[in-house]
Formats: C-alpha cells, structure tokens, sequence
C-alpha cells in the first residue's frame, strides 16, 4: 500500500477497478484547509486520461510493473509475435495493445509493459522516432518548395505519413512513432 506522498511520475496504480499510470502529479497545500493531491493518470487498456484529486495521506493500491525488451518477429492470425532476446521466450500481443503499430517493421525492438503479480501484457511501446523507407509517392514539382506543403507517402511497413514536397521514392525518413508525423530526412 503507498500513500499520496508516494505519488510519481509513471507510477502504476489500481483505481476504480482499473489499471492507471500517473502522467503529472502537483502536492498543493492551500493557505486554508488541507493539503491534496491533484494527478493526471492514464487508464492502461483505454488510454484515455482521466484527471482526480485525492486528500493527503489517502491509501493507494500501487501495481508492480515491469518494462522489457521484446524484439518483434513476424504478424501472423494471431497477432505480433514478439521474442525476448535474453529468455527467447515467444509472445503474441494484440494489435490494439502496440502503441505506434503501422511503423513496426521486422526486428525491431519494443518495449512492452507487463504486470508482474498476473504476467499479463498491458501494452507495448516502439521507439519514439523509427527510420523507414519510402516505397511510393507523388514526385515533386521543380521549384514547388515555397510554402510548406506537404504530400502522402506510403513507407515500407505500409504505412502512409505526410511528408515535405523534396522527398522522393528510397528516401529514408525518420518518423514520429507516438504522432505518426514526419520529423526529418535521415542521414
């Protein structure tokens, strides 16, 4: 059991017959009345955040998690197979449960989040900015790069992000995994 002054950053709790992590937290101890805890936490399964106030030395259920590294193999009726590269133990997670999943690409390691008491898998995060190729687009016109358009492009996981005029077809991008948007041209 934790208490209010436990509260921090990523910190896992059950609340209301869910699964939360605290994204910001602010102790607020006012001239008058007690002090409190105002959090902002995000629901594991929904991701939806949810804003609450809780007075000072409430008790919380606090969750063990861990975070380990998986590195993905292949998608098949099941869903992504993921391998841990130490234990080489096999799993498959749900395609609503991998935040940034139209970016993943064979090999490529995430980072996915389990509940240590159940073994259950909570969900699974990429890398925030990946580096693809650009298997078609439009070509760009000559002198067209004046203003800050910016067309489709369809990348090799299949993928289509929004890019700047200059880029062409085998063009390596690096992309925004959380946004889905276009950051720069790699190098």
């Amino acid at each position: 059991m934790a208490t209010t002054a436990d509260i921090r950053n990523g910190m896992c709790i059950e609340f209301n017959n869910g699964l939360y992590t605290i994204v910001e937290f602010l102790h607020v101890k006012p001239g008058k009345g007690a002090a409190f805890v105002r959090t902002k936490m995000k629901n594991v399964q929904t991701g939806r955040i949810l804003e609450n106030t809780f007075n000072a030395g409430v008790k919380l259920d606090e969750v063990r998690i861990e975070r380990r590294p998986y590195q993905f193999l292949y998608k098949d009726d099941m869903g992504y197979n993921f391998m841990h590269n130490e234990t080489f133990e096999q799993i498959s997670i749900d395609k609503d449960k991998i935040n940034g999943v139209d970016f993943l690409k064979e090999g490529d390691i995430a980072e996915v989040t389990v509940h240590a008491d159940t073994e259950t898998i909570l969900f699974a995060d990429l890398a925030t900015t990946t580096i693809l190729e650009v298997t078609y687009t439009e070509p760009g016109l000559k002198g067209d790069t004046a203003t800050n358009t910016l067309k489709p492009a369809t990348v090799e996981t299949g993928a289509t992000v929004r890019v700047p005029l200059f880029i062409n077809v085998g063009d390596k991008i690096k992309i925004n995994t959380t946004e889905g948007s276009y950051v720069e041209r790699a190098k």
